[in-house]
């Protein structure tokens, strides 16, 4: 479609309209303001998923690992073997024995549920999600039998580096009179904040064998945790891993044991892309109706050009060019302030809170101790393409009505 010199001029006197034509201009400008808001919201709403989706992966696999092999009763007796077993195979980046069970948590009147996780001090400090995330006191201390737990969940507790915290196992001794659950003490050597309030609010890393000691469960580990080199291929590691386990145990990956997590977020993200998208495609009716009057308005004006010996597809391209020119403006405008809040919008959101006074962002709602954006550049050209099509798309049927206009009837009453 070659577009005429002429043809732009006159398309940009009509995006520039006279007083008696300000009605047409009004809509046109709602039009305008509807794909700057609507690619605006695509944007920044998609990008903000996609950042929940990164740094709840980042931390879930992070402590978590790849691959879990979990014990068929009690505990894996033979840990140490099948650990040497799973880091020889290929594409194995570690394998950390783990020995994990829940407890009650206390400090004088204040108590809370807690998870407890075994671990060795050299895989501690290899897992770098929380080695690099200590707040107070150091990985160190856990030599000395000392523990490590969430930041949170020691300012739940009102409990500072060498204070005492006692731990409730419901895994405790038979006696006449039944189970006693089995308590100990033990001395706060570090805190840790990893930025997720699940982390941070109720864990608790201890010295694999004081683990064993605790839970009756000696020489033995709740299970093993794999990870992989890229955590995405999952399911291209399952079979070899799966060869090294041998039987000892069965395999679970980060996928199963969070699918209905992350699967509710992929719902969402394209539930919220559908409906926000409805906002561009309201703006383009908007742009069909301020297209139409405007072909109304402008009767006089394509019956001379036609007898100027102007072509049908020279009058569409007309209206076609100022539909398009609506739509690019606003989609360009709307692509701009997108990234721009994407960019900045943790300060945007503290900034708003502070000045309304409210809370935006709950942490112990969505885990996460900021607002994470994500920017996907695929996705981003996804929305400016689709933007752009349907303003292009609202055009044709305005601009074929242009092109259709009898000169001689829109000149007979003139």
């Amino acid at each position: 479609m070659r577009m005429q010199s002429y043809e732009w001029m006159i398309a940009a006197r009509y995006l520039r309209p006279k007083r008696q034509d300000r009605f047409i201009s009004v809509i046109a400008g709602f039009s305008l303001a509807g794909i700057i808001l609507g690619v605006a919201a695509l944007i920044i709403v998609m990008s903000v998923m996609n950042g929940f989706r990164a740094e709840l992966l980042n931390r879930i696999i992070g402590v978590n690992g790849h691959f879990l092999v979990q014990s068929y009763d009690d505990g894996l007796k033979d840990y140490q073997q099948l650990t040497e077993d799973l880091r020889k195979v290929p594409g194995v980046v570690s394998a950390t024995p783990v020995l994990q069970g829940q407890v009650l948590a206390s400090n004088q009147a204040n108590a809370t549920g807690a998870i407890v996780r075994g671990m060795t001090l050299d895989d501690l400090e290899n897992l770098t999600l929380v080695s690099r995330s200590i707040k107070r006191g150091s990985l160190e201390s856990m030599r000395d039998g000392e523990i490590i737990l969430g930041e949170r969940l020691a300012q739940n507790l009102g409990l500072r580096i060498g204070d005492t915290i006692s731990l409730m196992s419901p895994r405790g001794n038979a006696t006449a009179f039944g189970n006693i659950p089995r308590k100990a003490t033990y001395v706060v050597g570090g805190t840790f904040q990893v930025g997720m309030i699940e982390y941070d609010g109720g864990y608790i890393f201890m010295p694999l064998e004081e683990a064993q000691t605790f839970f009756k469960l000696k020489g033995m580990a709740t299970g093993v945790e794999v990870m992989v080199q890229d955590p995405e291929r999952v399911a291209d590691y399952a079979p070899a891993i799966n060869r090294a386990v041998d039987g000892r145990g069965y395999l679970v990956d980060w996928q199963a044991l969070n699918s209905s997590f992350f699967n509710a977020l992929k719902v969402e993200r394209n539930v919220m892309f559908v409906i926000l998208l409805l906002i561009i495609l309201v703006a383009a009716f908007n742009i069909i109706s301020s297209l139409i009057m405007l072909v109304k308005d402008k009767g006089r004006d394509i019956a001379i050009l036609r007898t100027m010996g102007a072509t049908r597809g020279a009058v569409m391209r007309v209206f076609i060019l100022c539909g398009v020119t609506i739509g690019s403006v606003g989609t360009l405008i709307g692509f701009g302030i997108g990234i721009l809040f994407c960019i900045y919008i943790e300060p945007i959101r503290q900034f708003i809170q502070n000045l309304l006074n409210v809370e935006l962002f709950a942490e112990d709602v969505y885990f996460l101790h900021e607002l994470p954006a994500d920017i996907d550049p695929l996705q981003v050209a996804l929305v400016v393409a689709a933007s752009m099509l349907l303003s292009f798309l609202a055009t044709l049927y305005p601009s074929f009505r242009a092109g259709r206009l009898d000169p001689v009837e829109a000149l007979r009453y003139e």
